[in-house]
């Protein structure tokens, strides 16, 4: 059965006392139907925010002081980034660090897996064994594939709008947490925050949820099979995919022949985010400047036919 969309603001004191329920901002029917579904699979208590950025922001808010650090995985999405950047001005500090190898000295360890758009895996074990608190952004792997607490972080982040949402439709967060106060915590910092989800996002989490096994190993086959074509293309010079999910990244020689490419496709959407039934595609560098190649493009492998896909890739690189 499907869980009823409740779109209530608030709810009626049970005999004078507060029920589960009061008031929207602190907490819904469909909010805790969905953390439920979400902590299940992640095997954590998950809290959800009105979007990735907004949980991002809830972490180190609620769990940090201000001169606090975090290291920050180089290649991790690069939003992450600029929002602490932005808090820059409150006083959080942040460090680049190579996930690969042994993170800094911090009071927050910030993960990717597999990093967006690099697709890099950091080193779960040095990460674990750092003294301060691990978040992994395991928005690309979703839990399908991954389970970072099972590898010993202490956080899980998910921007839900992606693959856990799954059809562009909804925009959502999710922090999964290992420890039951540190949820209760993050709970406590959205309701006086109010970076709280809409229920109608929550409820097309819900929906999105229901599928995403089938979605999530029908996206990584169709992947798997368009990386292993690129990586024998003449006009492509390099092709970054972890092996699994939905998201691959390649290199054409240039920026120019990376514009070609995006606007020459038909099937397949030049637009932003990932992680929808459609797959869409796009150049990285008008958003991420010189952290990334000019030629990276960024592939969000949808449902479509593998063949249907690859014709289409191929006469947009028919144009560089």
């Amino acid at each position: 059965m499907e869980e009823p969309l409740d779109r209530s603001t608030v709810w009626p004191y049970v005999d004078g006392d507060v029920g589960s329920f009061y008031y929207a901002r602190a907490g819904h029917p469909n909010g805790a139907a969905a953390e439920r579904a979400l902590g299940e699979l992640d095997g954590g208590e998950a809290v959800l925010f009105a979007s990735g950025t907004a949980a991002t922001t809830a972490i180190v808010l609620a769990l940090l002081e201000p001169r606090k650090r975090v290291a920050l995985a180089s290649g991790a999405y690069y939003g992450t980034g600029v929002t602490f950047t932005e808090l820059g001005r409150w006083g959080l500090q942040h460090d680049l660090f190579d996930q690969t190898a042994t993170p800094p000295e911090a009071d927050l360890v910030w993960i990717e897996a597999p990093s967006n758009p690099h697709l890099t895996m950091p080193d779960f074990e040095a990460a674990a064994a750092h003294p301060a608190p691990v978040v992994c952004d395991a928005t690309a792997a979703t839990p399908i594939h991954l389970r970072p607490l099972e590898h010993g972080c202490d956080f899980v982040l998910h921007s839900a709008t992606k693959y856990l949402a799954g059809h562009h439709d909804a925009l959502l967060g999710a922090v999964v947490c290992r420890r039951a106060e540190d949820a209760e915590r993050l709970r406590a910092f959205r309701n006086a925050t109010g970076a709280a989800p809409a229920p109608d996002a929550a409820w097309l989490l819900l929906r999105g949820l229901k599928t995403l096994e089938v979605r999530v190993l029908r996206q990584t086959e169709t992947a798997r099979d368009l990386a292993e074509r690129l990586r024998g293309h003449p006009a492509v010079t390099l092709v970054r995919y972890p092996g699994f999910g939905g998201l691959v990244s390649f290199d054409v020689e240039s920026g120019p022949a990376a514009r070609a490419v995006e606007t020459g496709t038909r099937a397949i959407v030049n637009a932003t985010s990932l992680g929808g039934t459609q797959t869409t595609i796009e150049t990285r560098h008008r958003w991420e400047g010189d952290r990334v190649p000019e030629g990276l493009l960024r592939l969000s492998v949808g449902l479509e036919p593998a063949e249907e896909l690859w014709v289409d890739l191929t006469n947009a690189l028919a144009r560089t």
